[in-house]
């Protein structure tokens, strides 16, 4: 529920049992300053009442449904035994009404605890969607926008290296379309690719995908909204935006970043490999070449420019790891294996990498 909402709700609690309170002790009494006390004494209890339901939220909702479990089962057994221990005194009330007070506290109390303990052992389909201690590899996992235009999300949970609900918040699919509905040809492109998507993901039969009906009126911005849903669900949130990455992690918020992914699944190239590749494009210093990997991976090759347009093979000589991702040094191979002919080649640590 939103925050507006909650508000409402709370005002109309305090109207109600302030007036409830003020009409009922009219009637017991119309002088003044009983109606007033039971004002006070209505407001009183709706504060009261606001207090347990701060209290019962931070009980895990499997703990109540056992409490509660426990409760009917403990009425009936007191129920049960004051029949049939209690039934022959109904003419002694002052004996009856102590016995039977203490024997219904006695029974609702061990219900209670007993069913509030047995409540962890409760196990339901979906259960697992709200639970705070679930299995960290069936968490949520709740789409960002840009990861959804993005596309290649659709790949990998075709692959079902994601375990858990794939969420999609409704003001996710509102941005989408508003997107989508744009007057910029740009922008309306993205959106439609963002909702095909989607639409893809849901087709896919290994995973399970949910529209979330939930909004926070109260937070302007989708990346803020996207970090209170995570928190209420106890999600993780999967994005390629650095920024709400960093905001996420801070807040205390697990991100799987799908560029992350793809830099740690590119192919690892070592110093003294030899790779065939093709020349496209001049480097920045002089006789530079540029080529280019499969995944996308830059090579830059010394005294390429030569071979503009041509395939050659390479010889790596060098690694750099950078915050865009990673680049790799080479060198035509007839001019490496003139110069390291009897040579061994130098490996660098991965900490010069």
């Amino acid at each position: 529920m939103n925050s507006l909402g909650s508000w409402i709700l709370r005002i109309l609690l305090f109207l109600i049992c302030g007036i409830s309170g003020y009409a009922f002790t009219r009637e017991i009494s119309p002088s003044p300053p009983n109606p007033l006390l039971g004002l006070i004494g209505g407001l009183l209890l709706a504060a009261l009442t606001l207090l347990i339901e701060k209290g019962l939220k931070k009980i895990p909702l499997k703990n109540l449904l056992g409490s509660f479990i426990g409760l009917i089962l403990g009425i009936l057994v007191a129920n049960f035994l004051s029949n049939v221990f209690l039934s022959n005194l109904h003419n002694r009330q002052e004996t009856v009404l102590p016995l039977l007070s203490v024997l219904y506290g006695v029974c609702v109390y061990i219900g209670l605890r007993i069913g509030f303990k047995k409540g962890e052992e409760i196990h339901l389909p979906g259960w697992k969607f709200f639970s705070k201690n679930a299995p960290q590899n069936e968490k949520p996992k709740i789409l960002d926008t840009s990861v959804i235009i993005d596309g290649r999300i659709a790949d990998i949970t075709e692959t079902g290296f994601i375990e858990g609900p794939l969420i999609i918040p409704q003001f996710i699919l509102n941005e989408l379309q508003h997107i989508a509905d744009s007057s910029d040809s740009i922008k309306r492109t993205r959106g439609k690719r963002g909702l095909e998507v989607l639409h893809h993901i849901q087709k896919q039969a290994n995973v399970d995908v949910r529209i979330v009906d939930r909004d926070y009126l109260a937070v302007k911005e989708v990346d803020s909204k996207l970090i209170e849903l995570a928190k209420e669900i106890h999600g993780k949130i999967i994005t390629n935006d650095s920024n709400l990455n960093k905001v996420a992690e801070l807040q205390g918020i697990e991100v799987l970043n799908i560029n992350e992914l793809a830099n740690s699944i590119k192919p690892v190239v070592l110093p003294g490999e030899e790779i065939n590749v093709k020349i496209l494009k001049e480097g920045k210093e002089m006789g530079q070449g540029v080529a280019y990997l499969d995944d996308g991976t830059m090579i830059v090759v010394d005294n390429g420019r030569k071979q503009m347009g041509k395939t050659i093979d390479v010889v790596v000589t060098s690694v750099l790891q950078t915050p865009a991702g990673r680049m790799i040094f080479a060198r035509l191979k007839e001019e490496a294996n003139r110069e390291t002919k009897g040579k061994d080649y130098y490996y660098p640590l991965d900490s010069e990498f």
